[in-house]
């Protein structure tokens, strides 16, 4: 470990001591890192940093403030439980903000995480204008999430779910029988319905559009439950007969109304397949009694400043801020002579909000509404909204670990952060912060370089200490770029080979825009956050390149359980026009995990897996055994650990401590049975396979082609160090992206492809961003298209078209402010992304 020069420690504030740091990759490592700094951990993705900053220093400190709290309250923590370390000293207590997406419930919203709702309905309550005569409304009143407030029809939700007989029989002319009520199951359970409404006496053989529509109504909406004897495979006159002799059934059916059967299945089934299948006949729409606003009538007819408290929370963090100013002065009100007590009240009230709202002002989140919900804002502007809210608690003495910061942030949006971190830091605080952002790094009291590369490659402490020392570490990849000139070398953009168009673009902020994507070449969409770039790519544009080419809309609650039913969609109009026909294939590369369950893998994702096991299968012995290659998975039975589950862990319930995993102790995490592992192939078994590194198992498959490709292709965007087992929950969202784009690599033969990115470098290290540049381009020298929406300047300049949204965020945004070449765009004057491309490009850039 290079020491680098002395640090001169202004606040007296001392040391963290680490000692025998050994969680995850983290090589028995000791280091010392100053209090009351900005301390920077750097290196490469999957180094160890996030394994020393989260696992190691966050997760202690956490499990001593545990400590002192009761065993009953513990529960209602998600701990992270004891790390693996030998002793840390000086170390304060820990606030952690990491990046996560936000909350997947419709009533979680940016009001709540900043707990400014709470105000807001105490304001209301409080000074709000009242209609004459009627009664308090109290705080809790104005809040669509308590029975006080919550609109009685909608619940709270703003929307009410509903099925029709036309969502659920899309084609009248089939005939029961035909399946012409299709939210019924396709399987065993249509077919029970179906014989139990022939039990009924229901004609199930005439056209669904001839049956009578008492006796339509009756079998999609009943809430009758009648249950009757079943003669599957009988006619209806045998059965009949049956019922007059009263033979016994082969089993007494209880019937279920088409309705009844998709409304319980959304709100009680655990599988989220078969929520989706029911959603397509559900619709969403409007609360007719609330109008969407979610409150109770009494609520709703209480004002301040003209609007009701929906309206309020509907306008932009900054316009709110702009009403609240008058007030907060104790400008005076018409009435206030005759209620003193309500004008004190609305000023206070006013003054703390507005204090409150100054904060996620000054960390560029003014174009955010209270309404709007969380699992619509990216990881970025749900950890500054976090952020805002530790800056206005006035905390002191505090360790606050950040999980990059600057993620989803424009450079100008970057500065503003960086003033925010100096608050908490002058304060009294000190800042423990994962980065990749050089503008950050450059602004740290001292630096932490792990390395020097990934995985097992990785966990070692190249340096500790100020920035300027990390200069001379030869071993340091962060020294490369830290240190170099800024400026890229010369990148000739690519000519484009057609243009994709969409026009009169009106959804979110975006209002009547006309656009071209150039065909063939790589795009960089760049703009403030908030501008409309992800709005106008990852949505606009892929939707209608999905509907143009007959594929299934992306949805965003895919693979997730707290899917929604089908709402509208906000209000979108865009026509797309241009090379459409050139394009046969659209593919979205975006950060959702690769599977939900420790179960989906590296290897099952990208397919190299049913290589590997067909090899196994084709041994001696397997051929032997009669063993195919379901037996070498561990999915399924078989050749799976049955003790297990085929999963290698086991976890253990410790009641008020945090639940343990432990190897399974019947397969030891070997994850199969012991018959399976005698299976050897080149002298390894299938459990060896799955435990080996990318990089390990490259030259094991050196030999067998379809494996090596796809391996190469891993190792290409630099995950060589991840194992081929390691569960897909492990994965981080940058890495996540990445298995999809090595995945994609792979089938670069068919048509014209369409990539979509978002961010594609968040959670990259600069060396990795240099070879993620390399892959895009290898799509694009293979005649597909690459459009990314990206802040990190490295990948814009070396882009062969820039689109840069603007000017500013929200309904000052929204526009095309420039267009062209990197080269280009880097001198328009309108451009908050040009002064910033300019110094990467060179002072000769427009």
């Amino acid at each position: 470990m290079n020491p680098g020069r002395p640090y001169s420690d202004p606040q007296g504030g001392g040391f963290v001591r680490v000692r025998g740091a050994r969680e995850h990759n983290l090589k028995d490592i000791s280091v010392d890192v100053p209090r009351d700094a900005l301390v920077v951990f750097t290196g490469v993705s999957g180094s160890g940093k996030s394994s020393l900053a989260f696992g190691t220093l966050y997760a202690e400190a956490q499990r001593r403030y545990l400590e002192s709290v009761s065993p009953y309250a513990r529960r209602l923590f998600h701990q992270l439980g004891a790390p693996d370390v030998d002793a840390i000293e000086g170390l304060p207590p820990a606030v952690a903000l990491q990046q996560q997406r936000g909350a997947p419930t419709a009533r979680s919203s940016v009001g709540s995480v900043t707990t400014l709702s709470n105000l807001l309905r105490m304001l209301y309550s409080r000074a709000g204008d009242y209609p004459p005569g009627q009664p308090i409304v109290y705080a809790e009143g104005f809040s669509p999430n308590t029975p006080e407030g919550a609109c009685p029809n909608c619940h709270g939700l703003g929307r009410v779910h509903e099925v029709t007989e036309a969502s659920m029989v899309p084609d009248p002319s089939l005939s029961i029988r035909e399946r012409a009520i299709a939210a019924w199951p396709t399987a065993w359970g249509g077919q029970n319905q179906r014989d139990i409404l022939v039990t009924l006496g229901y004609d199930v053989d005439r056209p669904w559009r001839q049956l009578p529509q008492e006796q339509r109504d009756w079998i999609l909406f009943t809430e009758e439950q009648p249950v009757v004897p079943v003669y599957p495979g009988l006619t209806p006159e045998e059965t009949k007969r049956a019922l007059k002799r009263k033979l016994e059934p082969s089993y007494m059916g209880t019937f279920s109304s088409a309705r009844r059967h998709v409304l319980h299945t959304f709100a009680t089934s655990e599988s989220a397949a078969m929520k989706k299948r029911v959603q397509q006949f559900m619709l969403s729409t409007e609360c007719p009694v609330c109008h969407g606003r979610r409150l109770r009538r009494e609520a709703l007819s209480v004002t301040f400043a003209g609007m009701d408290i929906t309206e309020f929370s509907r306008l932009p963090l900054k316009a709110v801020a702009q009403v609240l100013r008058s007030h907060a002065q104790g400008t005076p009100a018409a009435d206030d002579r005759m209620h003193p007590e309500q004008a004190i009240a609305r000023q206070r009230m006013a003054q703390d909000l507005q204090s409150r709202l100054e904060v996620l002002l000054d960390l560029g989140l003014g174009y955010l509404s209270l309404e709007r919900a969380t699992p619509t804002l990216s990881p970025g502007e749900l950890q500054r909204l976090r952020l805002a809210t530790q800056l206005y608690s006035h905390l002191f003495g505090v360790v606050y670990v950040l999980d990059e910061p600057s993620a989803g942030l424009h450079p100008a949006d970057t500065e503003a952060l960086l003033t925010a971190l100096d608050g908490l830091k002058r304060a009294g605080n000190s800042l423990f912060v994962v980065e990749h952002d050089l503008d950050v790094v450059r602004r740290a009291d001292w630096l932490v370089d792990v390395g020097p590369a990934a995985g097992e490659h990785g966990g070692q402490i190249l340096y500790s200490g100020p920035p300027a020392g990390l200069r001379d570490v030869e071993a340091s990849q962060t020294a490369r770029y830290l240190f170099r000139d800024e400026r890229v070398g010369d990148h000739t953009p690519r000519v484009p080979a057609g243009w994709l168009e969409l026009r009169g673009v009106t959804r979110n902020n975006l209002q009547a825009l006309d656009v071209r994507f150039p065909m063939g070449v790589l795009t960089s969409v760049t703009g403030v956050s908030g501008s409309g770039k992800s709005t106008l790519v990852s949505q606009v544009l892929v939707e209608a390149l999905a509907v143009r080419l007959g594929h299934e809309l992306p949805a965003e609650t895919e693979d997730d359980d707290h899917a929604e039913p089908q709402s509208e969609m906000p209000a979108t109009t865009a026509q797309l026009a241009g090379d459409v026909d050139r394009v046969s294939r659209l593919v979205r590369v975006d950060q959702k995990p690769i599977g939900r369950t420790p179960r989906s893998n590296m290897a099952t994702y990208t397919g190299l897996f049913d290589h590997v096991r067909r090899l196994f299968a084709a041994t001696p012995l397997a051929k032997k055994r009669k063993y195919g290659p379901g037996r070498f998975s561990f999915n399924v039975k078989g050749g799976r650990c049955e003790h297990c589950q085929g999963e290698g862990w086991v976890m253990v319930e410790l009641l008020f401590l945090p639940s343990v995993y432990a190897p399974c102790p019947v397969c030891h995490g070997a994850r199969y049975n012991p018959q399976t592992l005698e299976v050897e192939y080149a002298g390894q078994n299938i459990a060896g396979v799955l435990g080996m590194t990318v990089d390990a198992a490259r030259e094991f498959f050196a030999g067998e082609p379809p494996v090596r490709r796809a391996l190469d292709t891993l190792a290409e965007v630099g995950l060589g160090y991840l194992r081929l087992g390691q569960p897909a929950t492990e994965l981080s969202g940058g890495e996540a992206q990445r298995v999809k784009l090595a995945t994609e690599l792979q089938r670069t033969g068919r048509g014209h492809t369409v990539y979509v990115l978002d961010e594609p470098t968040t959670g990259l290290h600069p060396a990795d961003v240099e070879r993620l540049l390399r892959q895009l381009g290898r799509l694009v020298d293979a005649g597909h298209t690459v459009i990314t929406v990206e802040h990190d300047l490295q990948v814009v300049a070396g882009s062969d078209w820039v689109i840069d949204l603007g000017p500013g965020a929200g309904d000052e945004g929204g526009r095309i402010v420039a267009a062209g070449p990197p080269s280009e765009v880097a001198g328009d004057k309108q451009s908050r992304t040009a002064p910033y491309l300019r110094r990467v490009l060179g002072a000769g850039a427009g």
